[in-house]
């Protein structure tokens, strides 16, 4: 397989109300710790500002804590709420951890999703995709070009303004847009000729979406005469693993049942709502949607494969959406077991497999051989005996 496919997460993150802040987001950074010593690619990290599960606040903050306590794990920042800042000093700031990190950082910029979030600053959902699209543009301007930007709309104004650092890395780090099930993301990514985060890959409208996503990007990218390219398409999936179904059944009772709750009471965005009223029926509803997959890793890889023929030519990056649906020493174990059992399947590694099997079908004509040789240095060491 010529192709290797990237992995990650996407930490929001999501945590209980009511436990330990501090703890929860300490184990935040632990995990990102474990995934960089199991050889996982990337970690995107959150934004988000009420609701009382998505507790990290600033992207940036947990990026730069993290830097410090890894070594390869690309670090991104899963979305910047572009609608509540200011595009030069969000463009400010991922320069300057992109120096930090000497190139370790990605930049994903979204509206903001949590309609909470946005009401506490006076800013609406129906203004947040627009605000978006604007900020995108100073953002690109401000990173790959030393020309002054001028800027104003009712929410930012810009007068020559400019970087006083420039990018660390080259080419320019990874920048990437949200996408659920609507047009808007892709349409942004192909405009910008930057990558695309389907969020929303399983759910049922973003999964039919999956091609059409992809076609509207190539035609955005015809139009402004962008490149896209689809290694820098990255998908977000819902997995748990243990080594037995029966396992993992049992891991996620700890607490899959609160993750459900937020979604279908709590944030106030539908996309992400699910139907079930206990365990038993959220795991049911994960794995016969299609929506995830809760077992062994042969399912994750039976999920990335349909995933990966329904993009219609592939992605670049398979990224697990971060939950608490387990606790802390179970969630270490599924993702050990992904790294050890499903990236071999998508990163070419599967050469040690073949030559075993080689070696297996060779071993009775070797095996013989083997043993004439050593009967033959049996008899010539008698021989040499005998002789004295």
């Amino acid at each position: 397989m010529s192709h290797r496919m990237r992995f990650g997460i996407f930490l929001a993150p999501f945590h209980k109300p009511g436990i330990n802040p501090t703890l929860a987001l300490e184990q935040d950074l632990e995990l990102i710790q474990w995934l960089d010593r199991c050889g996982y690619d990337e970690a995107w990290l959150g934004e988000h500002h009420s609701a009382g599960s998505e507790i990290s606040a600033s992207p940036e903050l947990m990026i730069a804590v993290s830097a410090e306590r890894t070594k390869h794990i690309k670090l991104g920042t899963g979305v910047v709420s572009m609608s509540y800042h200011n595009p030069l000093w969000v463009a400010e700031r991922i320069v300057q951890l992109d120096h930090l990190t000497r190139g370790r950082v990605m930049l994903g910029m979204g509206p903001g999703s949590l309609p909470s979030d946005g009401a506490m600053i006076g800013v609406s959902q129906k203004d947040t995709r627009r605000y978006l699209e604007e900020a995108l543009g100073v953002v690109t301007q401000l990173l790959r070009s030393e020309e002054p930007v001028n800027f104003k709309n009712e929410r930012w104004e810009l007068h020559d303004a400019r970087l006083h650092l420039r990018p660390y890395s080259n080419p320019l780090f990874d920048i990437v847009v949200p996408a659920v099930a609507s047009p808007t993301g892709p349409k942004l990514a192909g405009m910008h000729g930057v990558g695309l985060l389907s969020i929303g890959a399983t759910t049922a409208a973003g999964f039919d979406a999956l091609a059409l996503h992809w076609d509207v990007m190539e035609q955005q990218a015809k139009h402004y005469n962008t490149q896209v390219d689809r290694n820098k398409w990255r998908l977000v999936g819902l997995c748990h693993c243990a080594e037995t179904m029966d396992q993992a059944y049992r891991d996620v009772e700890y607490g899959i049942e609160q993750w459900f709750e937020y979604f279908q009471a709590v944030a106030a965005f539908p996309q992400m709502a699910m139907p079930g009223n206990n365990v038993k029926e959220m795991i049911s509803f994960i794995n016969d949607s299609g929506f995830g997959a809760i077992g062994t890793p042969d399912m994750v890889n039976a999920q990335i494969d349909r995933l990966w023929k329904q993009s219609n030519g592939g992605f670049g990056a398979y990224l697990l959406l971060a939950h608490n649906w387990a606790n802390f020493d179970a969630t270490r174990k599924s993702y050990d077991l992904m790294a050890r059992h499903v990236f071999p399947q998508w990163q070419g590694q599967l050469a040690t497999q073949g030559a075993a099997d080689r070696a297996r079908a060779a071993r009775p004509a070797l095996a013989e051989v083997h043993a004439k040789a050593v009967e033959d240095a049996t008899t010539r060491f008698a021989a040499e005996v005998a002789a004295r």
